[in-house]
């Protein structure tokens, strides 16, 4: 069967005579500058931004902060701080000693004890701009892995944890307990403890490691 020419041409517009299929690639074209063109200077708008971001001084005081210095583990630390921010929270989340862990927020699990001047304190309960001229020590300044404290080879030794949350918080009341004057019985040590929560029960192993150092003492 014979094909018309007519047939594989392309209609042409009256106007200079430009092809449908040519028409429709200049307008493409077309949009693909304009949209080219809004876009680049967001790209560049929003580069800018990161920069300045980035050159913000990080030493900047946030509106409404104050400075506070904390002796931890031995060292100094100044820093800006929330006036409500408790110790737990400027443990955490400024210095980033995240031994101390958050339990209940309340003071009743135990879970953030950490000492001040050798006496067992809750953290979550403590503002940490009140405490610039005491001693705090965190399970991080109490023992390290290759040289831990008795206590903590204790625990180890006396399986006294098992999913782990408590421990750093059993540890350092157990060792602030050591020090005060308690009766020598298993039940003096679980009243002792009885401020410290373990939410997987093993307060048999607990009490059997803090008894052991205390027959080492």
């Amino acid at each position: 069967m014979a094909v018309d020419e007519r047939d594989t041409k392309e209609p042409t517009s009256s106007l200079g005579k430009l092809s449908r299929r040519s028409f429709l690639s200049h307008m493409g074209a077309a949009g693909v500058a304009t949209a080219a063109t809004a876009v680049t200077p967001l790209v560049v708008s929003s580069a800018i931004a990161e920069t300045q971001e980035r050159t913000v001084p990080d030493a900047q005081a946030i509106p409404g902060t104050m400075p506070v210095t904390l002796k931890v583990n031995g060292q100094s630390y100044s820093v800006q701080i929330d006036p409500r921010a408790t110790l737990l929270d400027t443990l955490r989340e400024t210095l980033h000693l995240t031994g101390t862990k958050k339990g209940c927020d309340h003071g009743q699990c135990g879970a953030c004890t950490v000492h001040i001047n050798g006496r067992r304190v809750n953290s979550c309960l403590t503002f940490a701009g009140m405490q610039q001229n005491v001693e705090i020590i965190t399970i991080e300044g109490l023992g390290q892995p290759g040289h831990l404290h008795p206590m903590q080879e204790a625990f180890v030794a006396h399986d006294g944890f098992q999913c782990g949350y408590c421990t750093s918080g059993q540890i350092m009341s157990a060792v602030a307990m050591v020090k005060e004057p308690w009766g020598t019985g298993d039940s003096d040590v679980k009243e002792a403890m009885s401020g410290n929560i373990c939410r997987c029960g093993a307060y048999p192993n607990i009490v059997a490691a803090v008894q052991a150092v205390r027959r080492m003492a």
